[in-house]
């Protein structure tokens, strides 16, 4: 199944995105990963993994009226489909089966 397989970003982003429910929109995913992983996130790359996740069919974008309050823009909504949920809970599934057993310490601490 094409787009079953996600890279470390996309799974980020799915996973905000499914933390975020109805209020998944571009600035609060970015924000939701960057409080998450303490990585810092490009708004560029970030819309640019919406788009590509939007064209395998695993979530949609919907753009909405602009309130007074945020200055005239729009925001685009995020929503996973059925495909797209799929896929984030095979990937993080795989993640847990490749991680199981394995004692993920700081390199260079020492054993109990």
């Amino acid at each position: 199944m094409p787009g079953r397989f996600l890279a470390e970003f996309e799974l980020y982003v799915m996973l905000a995105i499914a933390q975020l429910g109805d209020e998944a929109y571009g600035a609060r995913v970015r924000q939701e990963i960057e409080r998450r992983t303490s990585r810092p996130v490009s708004i560029g790359a970030l819309y640019a993994t919406l788009a590509r996740l939007e064209s395998k069919s695993l979530l949609t974008l919907r753009t909405a009226k602009s309130e007074p309050s945020q200055r005239g823009r729009a925001r685009r909504y995020c929503r996973l489909t059925p495909r797209g949920t799929a896929a984030m809970r095979h990937s993080a599934t795989m993640l847990t089966r490749m991680m199981d057993g394995l004692e993920l310490r700081p390199r260079g601490s020492k054993s109990s």
